[in-house]
């Protein structure tokens, strides 16, 4: 048996720690390998996150102690397996210094070394802190490959990388039928991604003067860059995500070309192709790779691109069900937990050195 302390940055409720810790759980366990999930933020601050709200000190002040008293048992485990990082916003020599003796896997699935980059207190005290938590862990799961060029550039041996993609379970998606009535594109996200779809605002406006609409899943307060496109919105939750796409004809993904965005890792394509459907995408980050073009989906890297590619797919019945067989098949093939779920098992064992 091998005992691992997941420290994850959230609870369920958050994307990055349900998919690349959460959903692994129990073929972890079939496989000797027992997960002991600790998160620093709790669904409170989650919610209040989500909602705009600001929350007490005394919050922050909790999730710390629940961290610090999580580090304490550390010895009781055979590896430690950390989501960005330990301590957020806590230099990285005292982290260190509090993992010292422990053998740990630490797990990057979005460019965290940029939120330390604005503001000259943060660049002072925290600016090298990835570079340098990267540097000197004994293993590194990376779900793209510009984090893991990013990681082999601040210093992390090629031996010690791993390119572990996000997954998820295939089976929480049913591919269904289209759906009558008018054609819909769906876009899955939070408030944080929300802007991204200023990107297109043009595009879409120009679609649903022609009858498209769009599906928003993930955010429920009003949307600037919407106005003037018919369209709908509704909450996430892992209940309900699923069947929400299932009324979808077509995904959307636009991304901007910036520095974050070229660490994206492609979640919400991976999630159009379990639900059986197309998807029209920003040819930005992991996008470009996760979705392969002309296969599970079109390309788009401006306006016009966009309308085009969408009435494309609107227009041809049997492309667009060609790329959505196609996307299920590879979600299944390459992301899926059963598809994932050893290379897993094989990276924690080197990790915790019981291989």
């Amino acid at each position: 048996m091998i005992r691992v302390l997941a420290l994850t940055r959230y609870s369920r409720g958050a994307a990055s720690s349900r998919q690349r810790f959460l959903i692994f759980q129990d073929h972890l366990a079939a496989h000797g390998i027992e997960l002991t999930v600790s998160p620093f933020f709790d669904d409170t601050y989650i919610n209040h996150l989500n909602n705009g709200q600001r929350f007490a000190p005394s919050t922050l002040l909790q999730a710390y102690r629940r961290r610090m008293t999580s580090l304490r048992g550390r010895r009781d485990f055979d590896l430690v397996w950390i989501e960005k990082e330990a301590l957020p916003y806590v230099p990285a020599g005292f982290e260190t210094f509090l993992l010292r003796g422990s053998r740990v896997l630490l797990d990057l699935d979005d460019a965290w070394h940029l939120r330390y980059a604005n503001g000259p207190l943060r660049r002072l005290l925290l600016g090298d802190k990835m570079r340098r938590i990267t540097k000197h862990a004994d293993c590194v799961a990376v779900a793209n490959d510009g984090l893991e060029a990013w990681s082999r550039d601040v210093g992390a041996s090629a031996s010690r990388l791993s390119l572990l993609p996000t997954g998820l379970d295939v089976a929480h998606y049913d591919v269904k039928p289209e759906p009558d009535g008018p054609f819909t594109l769906g876009w899955i996200g939070g408030p944080f991604t929300v802007p991204y779809l200023s990107e297109i605002s043009v595009p879409l406006r120009r679609l649903s003067a022609e009858g498209v609409r769009l599906m928003v899943i993930g955010e429920t307060k009003p949307i600037a860059a919407l106005e003037g496109v018919a369209h709908e919105q509704h909450p996430w939750s892992e209940a309900t995500e699923g069947a929400l796409l299932a009324r979808c004809h077509v995904g959307l993904n636009p991304l901007p070309d910036d520095e974050w965005c070229k660490f994206k890792s492609g979640y919400k394509l991976i999630q159009y192709m379990a639900a059986g459907r197309a998807a029209v995408a920003s040819p930005i980050g992991a996008n470009a790779w996760v979705q392969t073009g002309n296969e599970t989906g079109l390309f788009a890297s401006n306006a016009e691109e966009w309308y085009q590619a969408v009435r494309r797919l609107r227009d041809d019945a049997a492309l667009r069900h060609r790329m959505a067989a196609a996307g299920r098949a590879r979600a299944e093939a390459v992301f899926s937990i059963q598809a994932l779920g050893d290379t897993l098992v094989r990276l924690i064992a080197t990790a915790a050195r019981k291989a």
